[in-house]
């Protein structure tokens, strides 16, 4: 499998590495610097230049490829690096991605001497080990082989996982929590959780129990691979992946993967949505871990009959803790109010053609046999959904929510539950509510500011200020 690419990468364990303040002025410019600064300087290439010339050199790379010349594909090799060509930043994605393209390709092609003379030619060259490995398809334990084969001496860039628990450590002992990072969340996103508790509502109730999830058989793990995440079988690793540009689960997604392993991260930027005006192009995050050979204990791909196999062997409660799963992942639990009216949706959404599409109408089926709740499936434009309304959502809440960890989905639960339980009042619920609610067609604090938030409540950012 050649794995996607990003035009940044940071693997990094634990969430983020902070960069210097943006009003720090920097070091002061030394006198030579300043006086080059004011003398003439050659003219840049401009991006569609340099896009004609990196586009010229990867013809005639591939050209040399079609002729089986490995030593010409290498000097070309040379040239497009040397010439910034494998940087998104200053050429465009697509231009980058061809470049990764010859390297994959020569890689496949070569015999072990021309691979470590590669490899010594990327290190050299400056070129990130995260970049390589994209590049040549390999994992991160196959790359280390080959640079040990090699006798490379190649030191990563990125923080070691061992390095970053070590430092949250340190951190837990400054004052930093779980809880704190929960609290920072919600304060980003405008969530008073001080006005929660008063009501007898811990909006930082989504953290219980996450100890229990480090063991990938729970059916909360298949309930999330049924619905948001990925998870990758390469030669020697299986790699659990899921991505956000979201504020709320750039610290969701990270904390779930962290009870498993300290996952790494990949930043990337995603084309612009059409939907999304105001937006030009969002920021993403991929939070991956790698685990061993057969190490992920639920089956890689469906049928319609082992799904419903599997849903038939759980117990009721391992049945509502995999619907948790699949909420958490695909879901959404709603509070729908007007003047006269009140009702009470959780929905579950897969897209239209690929295949965890099948998964809704053996999912309606399993819970109405087994719980007697009554759920219905409608066709939207892009995607389906199967929805639970009115009581029975609120049935099929008391029966998941306590297995439940996605912050705000939980929080909703928790307010809709207090509600018909009589502990609030309607008018109380709408107050707190609308602390939750997202905002269509209009910038959200809440949507696309996932970097902004994993700075604010990640571990590493404890002691650089910040109001607590």
């Amino acid at each position: 499998m050649h794995r996607g690419r990003c035009f940044a990468v940071l693997a990094v364990g634990g969430f983020k590495i902070n960069g210097p303040p943006k009003n720090d002025k920097g070091p002061m410019e030394s006198e030579e610097s300043l006086r080059s600064s004011n003398e003439a300087s050659l003219p840049q290439p401009t991006q569609a230049g340099r896009i004609e010339t990196c586009q010229e050199m990867i013809e005639e790379a591939m050209k040399c490829l079609g002729d089986g010349d490995k030593k010409c594909v290498l000097e070309k090799t040379r040239e497009l690096i040397e010439n910034n060509c494998h940087n998104g930043n200053a050429v465009g994605r697509e231009i980058a991605d061809k470049v990764k393209d010859v390297v994959h390709e020569l890689w496949l092609v070569s015999d072990n001497e021309r691979r470590c003379e590669l490899l010594r030619m990327l290190r050299d060259l400056g070129i990130s080990r995260n970049w390589v490995r994209d590049a040549s398809g390999m994992s991160t334990k196959s790359l280390s082989k080959w640079l040990v084969r090699c006798n490379i001496n190649w030191e990563g860039r990125i923080t070691r996982n061992n390095v970053v628990e070590e430092i949250e450590d340190l951190l837990r002992r400054l004052g930093w929590s779980e809880a704190w990072m929960c609290e920072e969340l919600f304060r980003f996103i405008g969530v008073d959780v001080n006005a929660f508790r008063r009501h007898g509502i811990e909006p930082c109730v989504w953290l219980n129990n996450l100890e229990k999830l480090s063991n990938l058989k729970k059916p909360y793990w298949f309930g999330l691979r049924v619905s948001d995440l990925m998870v990758k079988e390469f030669d020697d690793i299986t790699e659990l992946e899921i991505d956000t540009t979201g504020s709320v689960d750039a610290v969701f997604f990270p904390t779930l993967l962290n009870t498993v392993k300290t996952p790494s991260l990949k930043i990337w930027r995603k084309k612009k949505t059409p939907t999304a005006k105001y937006v030009q192009r969002p920021i993403a995050l991929t939070f991956y871990v790698d685990l061993g050979v057969n190490k992920w204990p639920w089956p890689m791909k469906l049928s319609d009959d082992e799904f419903e196999r599997i849903l038939n062997g759980f117990s009721d409660e391992e049945l509502a803790e995999f619907v948790a799963g699949v909420v958490d992942g695909d879901g959404s639990v709603v509070y729908y109010y007007n003047d006269e009216t009140e009702l009470v949706f959780v929905y579950i959404t897969a897209c239209k053609a690929c295949p965890k599409r099948l998964i809704l109408d053996v999912l309606r089926d399993t819970i109405t046999k087994r719980f007697g709740i009554i759920g219905t499936i409608y066709q939207r434009e892009t995607d389906d959904a199967l929805v639970f309304s009115g009581e029975d959502a609120v049935r099929l809440l008391r029966r998941v929510a306590k297995y439940m960890h996605h912050p705000i989905r939980r929080l909703r639960a928790g307010l809709i539950l207090a509600l018909h339980d009589g502990k609030i009042s309607r008018d109380e619920l709408i107050k707190l509510y609308e602390q939750t609610e997202y905002v269509f067609g209009a910038p959200d604090v809440k949507r696309n500011n996932g970097l902004d938030v994993l700075a604010r409540a990640a571990p590493q950012t404890h002691t650089h200020g910040g109001q607590r």
